[in-house]
């Protein structure tokens, strides 16, 4: 089985011609699947008012699609995040007569050469995403990580959670640790696009049954693992600016930072050149490698500043 993670960005409601329509609140996820192969998409449906909305439709993305209907400041925008974000892959849908012409130019210096140009066909779409997600096999590990981007109770099963596998493998009746809560938690069951299974491994998406948790202690970005990882609300970053953004990052500026699913206020304690040191409003879950999503809410667009690596 294998499976695709798509950023669906620019035209809202798009994804409704490529998929069938899930899970839906500030982004709603669209999904599609040919026999044991699917895709799921996420569009930011509270964007631009919420910049969070964009952030966590590309925070655990493989790929982005950028539905073009409108050349605007909130299309750059969109531009300068996934940049941010790393995402190597990708395409443009070019609609309301838009030419691949119009949109060299916005992307020249930017991480975009190997994206493609499609005309809006969303059958042909449809057909390269599940090619795409056939060509992906999932690698079953030892231990592994979920991130939480829903949860809900249901009568008779208690708290589940919906999420993604960032990293390794999780197993029906594994004991994982629920992070920032430390909590061991026990997984009753797993579905995958609707379907029992035993095992998840990176990059699918989940639904997971859970017992000893409740499912209003929970929040998004919180953590499902039996992996070694990081958990901390002051961290030392090196900081990687985009161009676009100009403001000076001063000491007391209120920063927003993302990794995963969790999106968090952090105050700039100290900043040296490239280093920056934050207080955040609650513990970061992350590990060692993890590229965090910088941004200040109260900029004028774009309001990206760039990504950030943990200073070892």
């Amino acid at each position: 089985m294998g499976n695709i993670n798509v950023a669906l960005l620019g035209e809202k409601g798009y994804g409704k011609e490529i998929g069938k329509k899930g899970t839906e609140s500030d982004i709603t996820f669209y999904n599609l699947k040919k026999g044991n192969d699917t895709v799921t998409m996420v569009e930011p449906f509270g964007y631009p008012d919420k910049l969070s909305s964009l952030f966590h439709s590309i925070s655990l993305a493989d790929f982005a699609i950028f539905v073009v209907s409108d050349i605007d400041a909130y299309l750059g925008e969109q531009l300068i995040a996934v940049a941010s974000a790393g995402i190597e892959k990708g395409a443009f849908i070019l609609k309301n007569y838009h030419t691949p012409d119009e949109i060299k130019p916005l992307i020249r210096d930017m991480p975009f050469e190997n994206y493609q140009f499609f005309e809006d066909d969303p059958i042909k779409i449809r057909e390269f995403l599940l090619e795409m997600a056939g060509s992906r096999k999932s690698t079953e590990a030892e231990n592994g990580s979920v991130v939480i981007d829903h949860f809900f109770n249901v009568k008779g099963v208690g708290a589940v959670v919906l999420g993604t596998v960032v990293s390794g493998s999780i197993r029906k009746h594994d004991d994982l640790d629920l992070l920032p809560l430390k909590r061991k938690v026990h997984v009753r069951s797993i579905q995958k696009h609707d379907d029992d299974y035993d095992i998840a491994s990176k990059g699918d998406r989940v639904g997971l049954a859970l017992k000893n948790v409740e499912s209003d202690e929970l929040r998004r970005g919180d953590v499902l693992t039996s992996e070694k990882l990081i958990s901390a609300d002051e961290i030392e970053i090196k900081l990687l600016k985009n161009r676009y953004w100009k403001k000076e990052i001063r000491e007391g500026m209120i920063l927003h930072i993302g990794n995963w699913m969790q999106f968090v206020p952090a105050r700039v304690k100290n900043v040296e050149k490239e280093k920056l040191t934050l207080s955040a409003d609650r513990p970061l879950i992350f590990n060692e490698s993890s590229r965090f999503f910088m941004s200040h809410l109260d900029s004028g667009i774009p309001r990206v500043i760039g990504s950030g690596f943990i200073i070892q």
